[in-house]
């Protein structure tokens, strides 16, 4: 329990950072980290829309489909701690442009790639350099912007590309597959990874090494595991089913390894994940802030994509164009609630107001059918939804890496990285079999061979899927409301002190 002088701004005071670059290239410096974190975030979905083209191309099963998704998803989502420890060890300007030659590399490997297999090896390559490029993008930015005000600016763009990079992907994987080829949507990649290097290599200060430091190996080993089982048995899940042995029995070994994880990180003389990043209270409410909007974005992103798609046959370039309203939506509110409503009203009211906001649109979803149109009945809950993520993902990123020691900027990038790619693991697992159950349950005792009912049957997976998207939005208002600290966050560091009792 917490509590603070009347009227006082509360939260732990920014850390100036000792490698800050010059004031004047920061804003540069903010367009090479978006470009950065662009591309590392639209890869999550720009190649799903290219998978029937790659199928029929490489000629691999509709089985192992998933694996072109999951191979990315397991290397990144174990990987990121680690990612974001090297990080803090040998200096963010290294990693972060290592990550990006890297990331290029893998991405160059997948495009011409002429097996399955090599596509595959591609995808998790391009996994493990993403799990180093985010956090130190993501660190880049906490350290360069220090001055609230500006600060506030930047993670309203960060966040604004944070929230939106996944419906970029869809539009510029649906321009790409049918202009030129499903290759492109790697390709691409070599643009977006040239122009930050080039970027990086000019603006980036380098920073010291700090010899004195030393990895956590039995941490890193514990915590990539346990983060790769976790991921692993939430696919597992979207693939077979819960009770299968290796849905279950990865996820309980993933929960096991975790705790352990844990347990050691307060015995660890250089722990990977030290505990006063994750125990500060409104740091620990973003972080699983983060995580609930993370799962719940996925009703929107795969299952309002399937429905535009499979109920409204639109193309994949209309698909992506339909989510634009979204993203305009998602930008609005994310400079302004860092900016302007988190500045002056703290975190407590408006995060859970984005959630109450985004659950609503969801909710409104629920009602759409074969005969809605775009204008009338889509777009309106997409641009609400979208104005509710906007209040969330960039509060919560900015609060989660707010006031931590310039040593710990990598390691509380990377927690922010990996609860989103934790949290998107669970949506997808969850939201797609209780989407299936829906279908099933609607089917029972109907012909399945009625164009009629199986368009039905679909619509009713998709309901589902929106109103528990919406259920996870509602559980993060509650979480969100109890968790952050009543007032302001502090903005210079005479703000008075937190008392803890």
């Amino acid at each position: 329990m917490s509590r603070t002088a009347a009227d006082a701004p509360v939260g732990p005071a920014p850390v100036a950072p000792t490698d800050a670059p010059a004031s004047r290239r920061r804003w540069w410096i903010l367009v090479v980290i978006g470009i950065a974190q662009l591309m590392v975030v639209l890869d999550a979905t720009i190649v799903n829309i290219a998978l029937p083209s790659a199928q029929q191309d490489l000629g691999f099963t509709d089985g192992d489909r998933q694996w072109v998704v999951t191979a990315y998803a397991l290397a990144f989502g174990s990987l990121l701690l680690l990612g974001g420890r090297i990080a803090d060890l040998f200096g963010r300007r290294i990693t972060f442009l290592t990550g990006l030659v890297g990331f290029a590399a893998a991405s160059a490997l997948g495009g011409a790639a002429g097996s399955f297999e090599v596509l595959i090896a591609a995808r998790a390559l391009q996994g493990v350099f993403g799990a180093l490029l985010a956090p130190a993008a993501l660190s880049l930015l906490t350290t360069t912007f220090t001055d609230a005000r500006e600060r506030a600016r930047a993670f309203g763009v960060y966040g604004a590309i944070a929230g939106a990079g996944g419906a970029i992907g869809l539009l510029l994987g649906g321009v790409l597959t049918e202009t030129l080829d499903w290759r492109w949507t790697l390709y691409v990649n070599l643009v977006f990874a040239v122009a930050a290097f080039v970027g990086g290599a000019i603006l980036l200060q380098r920073t010291a090494r700090d010899r004195s430091a030393t990895l956590d190996v039995p941490g890193t080993l514990l915590v990539s595991t346990g983060l790769f089982a976790v991921v692993y048995g939430f696919s597992n899940a979207e693939s077979h089913d819960w009770g299968h042995v290796a849905t279950w029995g990865c996820l309980l070994a993933g929960a096991g390894l975790l705790a352990t994880f844990t347990w050691w990180q307060t015995r660890a003389a250089h722990p990977l994940l030290p505990l006063r990043v994750l125990l500060d209270r409104n740091r620990g409410a973003s972080f699983l802030a983060v995580l609930i909007s993370g799962a719940g974005m996925f009703g929107v992103f795969l299952f309002l994509t399937y429905y535009l798609q499979a109920s409204l046959f639109y193309t994949p370039i209309e698909t992506g164009l339909a989510f634009l309203p979204m993203v305009a939506g998602l930008m609005i509110t994310a400079t302004l609630s860092t900016g302007v409503l988190v500045p002056r009203f703290g975190p407590r009211p408006i995060v859970p107001l984005g959630m109450g906001v985004a659950a609503a649109g969801l909710v409104w979803m629920t009602g759409l059918d074969l005969g809605s149109g775009y204008a009338a009945h889509v777009m309106p809950p997409l641009v609400i939804t979208g104005l509710g993520m906007g209040l969330v993902m960039a509060p919560a990123m900015s609060l989660a890496t707010s006031g931590v020691a310039a040593e710990d900027a990598g390691v509380a990038s990377a927690t922010v990285n990996t609860m989103q790619q934790i949290g998107g693991s669970i949506g997808t697992a969850l939201l797609n079999t209780l989407a299936a159950s829906a279908a099933t349950d609607y089917l029972a005792g109907k012909d399945p061979r009625d164009p009629a009912v199986m368009a039905q049957a679909q619509l009713e997976s998709y309901a589902t899927s929106y109103w528990w998207s919406a259920a996870f939005f509602a559980a993060g208002l509650v979480v969100s409301a109890l968790l952050y600290r009543r007032g302001r966050v502090a903005e210079d560091p005479d703000a008075a002190p937190v008392i803890h009792m």
